[in-house]
């Protein structure tokens, strides 16, 4: 038998899921691996299936919002595509970050010369403490608001405090009806692991509140392959709202201390078994009533790491975690 650090296994070993909802699935991709598709007007979305950026195309040149390395030199392409196709300058004058993460900025350096870097102020602090070429860091940053015009089009920036990272914004497109947020709402799909890796939960929770707060029937998530609607962010808060009751029951009615008598002295083990209960009680009536509504629910690893989080988020950032000893 092999051990799971070896890697080993076939295709034989893997498990089967659930079909993907239709509702969840984007556009075919082209030959060449991506779909460049338009969001409204002049604003256009590119995506790979997994991942997606956007980009503005004017009378003054192309403005870029987020990289994603996976899909690197399609983005050059699908820029030249569209605005050869539109009559305009193809050349990308501005780079908008969404937040310092590789994932959705690591093939920022493919658009050098004269390109603008923005991005908040914390995603300059955090590139500079990366130090990573790939990610040169922006030379206009922001605290709080920033409107960035460009041959008469326009984009509102805005910090509303850290949620899936530090220094994540919200970018919104009034003259296209469209609100862009990364890593918070996945498009007719469930989170992935820790609420899409999230540093802070209750940040994560807030946001899609504040998303439908601006005015947008457009909404481009930054994964997979269709943009979001306000259903869909709706479908995700009430998946969010479903595991966090049950985290709080089932924090209230699993009894801790079997646990801890079960393993003695030894106390972490007591600690994971535990929450581990917990966990499994909170996330199977999640999972239950969402395969076949969310794409990936049947995941169990993902609905079970995000109850996880957010259950850990009740107990540290909202308490109590338990009874204050006398």
């Amino acid at each position: 038998m092999t051990s799971p650090a070896s890697g080993a296994g076939t295709a034989a070993d893997l498990p089967d899921y659930a079909p993907i909802p239709q509702s969840a699935l984007g556009p075919a991709l082209n030959d060449q691996g991506y779909y460049v598709g338009r969001v409204e007007r002049n604003l256009y979305y590119v995506t790979d299936g997994v991942y997606q950026a956007a980009f503005l195309t004017t009378r003054d040149g192309v403005v870029l919002f987020d990289a994603p390395p996976s899909i690197g030199g399609n983005l050059r392409r699908a820029v030249d595509e569209i605005a050869a196709a539109n009559g305009v300058p193809g050349t990308v004058t501005h780079l908008v970050y969404s937040h310092h993460h590789f994932d959705h900025a690591g093939a920022a350096s493919l658009f050098d010369g004269d390109v603008v870097r923005i991005g908040h102020q914390e995603t300059r602090r955090l590139l500079l403490r990366d130090n990573d070429p790939a990610r040169p860091a922006p030379e206009i940053t922001f605290a709080d608001r920033y409107t960035l015009e460009v041959g008469g089009e326009r984009a509102e920036l805005a910090w509303h405090g850290p949620n899936h990272s530090p220094d994540n914004i919200y970018i919104h497109f009034p003259g296209h009806d469209t609100l862009m947020l990364i890593d918070v709402v996945n498009a007719g799909w469930v989170p992935i692991y820790n609420l899409n890796l999230s540093e802070d939960v209750p940040g994560y929770v807030a946001a899609p509140a504040t998303a439908v707060s601006y005015p947008w029937t457009h909404f481009i998530c930054g994964h997979l392959g269709r943009l979001a609607t306000r259903d869909d962010v709706a479908v995700h808060q009430a998946y969010i709202a479903d595991i966090e009751a049950s985290a709080r029951e089932a924090l209230a009615t699993v009894d801790p201390v079997p646990y801890y008598m079960h393993y003695g002295a030894n106390f972490w083990a007591g600690v994971k078994a535990h929450l581990d209960a917990v966990t499994e009680r909170a996330a199977a009536p999640v999972i239950a009533k969402y395969t076949g509504v969310l794409a990936a629910a049947d995941i169990e690893i993902f609905t079970t790491t995000t109850t996880f989080a957010i259950m850990q988020s009740l107990r540290l950032d909202s308490g109590p975690s338990g009874p204050v000893h006398p």
